[in-house]
Protein backbone atom coordinates (compact mmCIF):
# COMPACT_ATOMS: atom_id res chain seq x y z
CA UNK A 1 0.00 0.00 0.00
CA UNK A 2 2.74 2.47 0.76
CA UNK A 3 4.70 2.26 -2.90
CA UNK A 4 1.86 3.79 -4.61
CA UNK A 5 1.79 6.63 -2.00
CA UNK A 6 5.75 7.04 -2.00
CA UNK A 7 5.25 7.05 -5.93
CA UNK A 8 2.63 9.32 -5.83
CA UNK A 9 4.51 11.55 -4.02
CA UNK A 10 7.60 11.41 -5.54
CA UNK A 11 6.12 11.91 -9.13
CA UNK A 12 4.22 15.35 -7.27
CA UNK A 13 8.03 16.45 -6.65
CA UNK A 14 8.88 15.88 -10.27
CA UNK A 15 7.01 17.78 -11.01
CA UNK A 16 7.41 20.60 -8.88
CA UNK A 17 11.29 20.64 -9.76
CA UNK A 18 10.90 20.76 -13.44
CA UNK A 19 8.24 23.85 -12.88
CA UNK A 20 10.71 25.48 -10.98
CA UNK A 21 13.46 24.64 -13.24
CA UNK A 22 11.40 25.96 -16.55
CA UNK A 23 10.70 29.12 -14.58
CA UNK A 24 14.13 29.51 -14.22
CA UNK A 25 15.13 28.18 -18.00
CA UNK A 26 11.73 30.25 -19.22
CA UNK A 27 13.31 33.69 -17.53
CA UNK A 28 16.67 32.86 -18.42
CA UNK A 29 15.75 32.45 -22.37
CA UNK A 30 14.10 35.94 -22.58
CA UNK A 31 17.72 37.25 -21.93
CA UNK A 32 19.45 37.58 -25.56
CA UNK A 33 22.41 34.97 -26.02
CA UNK A 34 23.48 32.26 -25.41
CA UNK A 35 26.29 33.04 -22.68
CA UNK A 36 24.08 35.00 -20.67
CA UNK A 37 21.60 31.89 -20.53
CA UNK A 38 24.10 30.17 -19.16
CA UNK A 39 25.56 32.82 -16.85
CA UNK A 40 22.24 33.68 -15.80
CA UNK A 41 21.47 29.66 -14.96
CA UNK A 42 24.02 29.75 -12.83
CA UNK A 43 23.41 32.69 -11.21
CA UNK A 44 19.99 31.34 -9.96
CA UNK A 45 21.21 27.92 -9.39
CA UNK A 46 23.61 29.21 -6.49
CA UNK A 47 20.56 29.51 -4.43
CA UNK A 48 18.66 26.91 -3.38
CA UNK A 49 15.29 28.80 -3.22
CA UNK A 50 15.16 29.77 -6.65
CA UNK A 51 14.25 26.02 -7.54
CA UNK A 52 10.90 26.70 -6.34
CA UNK A 53 9.91 30.10 -6.77
CA UNK A 54 8.10 31.67 -9.68
CA UNK A 55 9.31 34.91 -11.85
CA UNK A 56 8.67 37.28 -9.00
CA UNK A 57 10.50 35.05 -6.50
CA UNK A 58 13.54 35.16 -9.16
CA UNK A 59 13.72 38.74 -8.66
CA UNK A 60 13.08 38.64 -5.12
CA UNK A 61 16.34 35.92 -4.74
CA UNK A 62 19.04 37.83 -7.62
CA UNK A 63 18.07 41.06 -5.64
CA UNK A 64 19.40 39.19 -2.15
CA UNK A 65 22.40 37.98 -4.24
CA UNK A 66 23.48 41.09 -5.88
CA UNK A 67 22.86 42.76 -2.41
CA UNK A 68 24.88 40.00 -1.00
CA UNK A 69 27.77 40.69 -3.70
CA UNK A 70 27.62 44.60 -2.49
CA UNK A 71 28.23 44.23 0.97
CA UNK A 72 30.92 41.88 0.34
CA UNK A 73 32.54 44.19 -1.57
CA UNK A 74 32.24 46.79 1.40
CA UNK A 75 33.99 44.33 3.27
CA UNK A 76 36.74 44.40 1.07
CA UNK A 77 37.01 47.91 0.49
CA UNK A 78 37.37 48.14 4.35
CA UNK A 79 40.10 45.92 3.90
CA UNK A 80 41.89 47.83 1.52
CA UNK A 81 40.91 51.13 3.09
CA UNK A 82 42.81 50.02 6.58
CA UNK A 83 45.94 48.99 4.70
CA UNK A 84 46.18 52.51 2.26
CA UNK A 85 48.29 55.05 3.24
CA UNK A 86 47.81 57.77 0.65
CA UNK A 87 45.21 60.20 1.14
CA UNK A 88 43.83 60.12 -2.53
CA UNK A 89 43.36 56.38 -2.26
CA UNK A 90 41.45 56.77 0.99
CA UNK A 91 39.11 59.09 -0.30
CA UNK A 92 38.25 57.09 -3.16
CA UNK A 93 37.80 54.13 -1.20
CA UNK A 94 35.78 55.97 0.95
CA UNK A 95 33.99 57.07 -2.03
CA UNK A 96 33.12 53.00 -3.38
CA UNK A 97 32.17 52.12 0.19
CA UNK A 98 29.83 55.06 0.05
CA UNK A 99 28.51 53.93 -3.68
CA UNK A 100 28.41 50.40 -2.45
CA UNK A 101 26.48 50.64 0.77
CA UNK A 102 24.06 53.12 -1.43
CA UNK A 103 23.87 49.54 -3.16
CA UNK A 104 22.38 48.27 -0.48
CA UNK A 105 19.91 50.98 0.48
CA UNK A 106 18.85 50.77 -3.28
CA UNK A 107 18.18 46.69 -3.28
CA UNK A 108 16.25 47.22 -0.31
CA UNK A 109 13.93 49.61 -1.58
CA UNK A 110 13.70 47.48 -4.84
CA UNK A 111 12.71 45.26 -2.39
CA UNK A 112 10.21 46.56 -1.01
CA UNK A 113 8.79 47.68 -4.36
CA UNK A 114 8.19 44.50 -5.80
CA UNK A 115 6.69 42.63 -2.60
CA UNK A 116 4.48 46.00 -2.95
CA UNK A 117 3.34 46.14 -6.21
CA UNK A 118 5.51 49.05 -7.28
CA UNK A 119 7.47 47.28 -10.28
CA UNK A 120 8.15 50.88 -11.49
CA UNK A 121 10.26 51.71 -8.03
CA UNK A 122 11.87 48.54 -7.72
CA UNK A 123 13.12 48.97 -11.47
CA UNK A 124 14.33 52.67 -10.87
CA UNK A 125 16.35 51.18 -7.98
CA UNK A 126 17.95 48.68 -10.07
CA UNK A 127 18.87 50.67 -13.06
CA UNK A 128 20.94 53.07 -10.21
CA UNK A 129 22.91 49.92 -8.97
CA UNK A 130 23.39 48.96 -12.53
CA UNK A 131 26.10 52.14 -12.28
CA UNK A 132 27.82 52.05 -8.85
CA UNK A 133 30.54 49.88 -10.08
CA UNK A 134 31.66 52.56 -12.98
CA UNK A 135 31.55 55.45 -10.35
CA UNK A 136 33.78 53.97 -8.05
CA UNK A 137 36.16 52.86 -11.40
CA UNK A 138 35.63 55.77 -12.86
CA UNK A 139 36.90 57.39 -9.34
CA UNK A 140 40.18 55.70 -9.51
CA UNK A 141 40.63 56.83 -12.91
CA UNK A 142 40.58 60.43 -12.05
CA UNK A 143 42.65 59.27 -9.31
CA UNK A 144 45.31 57.96 -12.09
CA UNK A 145 44.80 54.32 -10.65
CA UNK A 146 43.65 50.85 -12.09
CA UNK A 147 40.50 50.05 -9.83
CA UNK A 148 41.52 47.21 -7.43
CA UNK A 149 38.04 46.40 -7.80
CA UNK A 150 37.72 44.80 -11.78
CA UNK A 151 36.41 41.61 -10.86
CA UNK A 152 34.16 42.45 -7.72
CA UNK A 153 32.64 45.21 -9.88
CA UNK A 154 32.18 42.73 -13.35
CA UNK A 155 30.27 41.01 -10.83
CA UNK A 156 28.52 42.75 -10.06
CA UNK A 157 27.53 44.88 -12.58
CA UNK A 158 26.45 41.73 -14.37
CA UNK A 159 24.41 40.21 -11.39
CA UNK A 160 22.87 44.04 -11.29
CA UNK A 161 22.14 43.30 -15.31
CA UNK A 162 19.94 40.09 -14.42
CA UNK A 163 18.85 41.31 -11.67
CA UNK A 164 17.34 44.72 -13.28
CA UNK A 165 16.09 42.34 -16.11
CA UNK A 166 14.04 39.93 -14.36
CA UNK A 167 12.34 42.40 -12.45
CA UNK A 168 11.52 44.15 -15.95
CA UNK A 169 10.11 40.69 -16.95
CA UNK A 170 7.46 41.39 -14.09
CA UNK A 171 6.05 44.57 -15.77
CA UNK A 172 5.39 43.41 -19.17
Amino acid sequence: MRSPQVLSLLVVVLLLASSSASVIEDTCRRFDGADIYDICIKFFKANKDSATTDKCGLAVIAIGIASATAVDTRKRVATLKAEEKDQIIQHVLAYCDNMYSRAVGLFDKAARGISSGRLGDAVTSLSSALDIPKYCDDKFLEAGVKSPFDAENGEFELQCAITLGVTKMLTM
